[in-house]
């Protein structure tokens, strides 16, 4: 996964015991089954890779664990890329071109005819 991809939340569950934690360190929850957009990918130091989301921004907090201020990132894991077909497949419409002129003999013949 990189920036910019399109991902679907496949795991929104949080486990009992870090309940507090997440609700004192999230503003904002992710939804299962909903689709994001990946707007960053974070090491954390080789803990745990997170991504920051372009739908879902939260207050940076400092985290002992990593040593350092930054937006909490939710767990790579709980994620599926989405593989969208990359080829359009593009429609080729052909036009009639009609011609729409008056032809002066026709015009004649009508109006004798009438």
């Amino acid at each position: 996964m990189r920036p910019g991809d399109k991902v679907v939340c496949i795991n929104d569950r949080i486990d009992p015991d870090k309940a507090e934690e997440i609700r004192r360190d999230f503003e904002i929850w992710i939804t299962k089954d909903k689709e994001y957009t990946l707007r960053e990918i974070l090491d954390n130091n080789g803990i745990v890779t997170g991504v920051l989301l372009e739908e879902v921004h939260n207050f940076p907090k400092f985290f002992k664990l990593i040593n350092r201020y930054q937006e909490p990132a939710f767990a790579i894991w709980r994620f599926r890329k989405l593989n969208y077909a990359t080829s359009i497949q593009e429609e080729v419409q052909e036009e009639e071109l009609v011609l729409t002129e008056d032809v002066p003999g026709r015009q004649e013949e009508t109006r004798k005819a009438e």
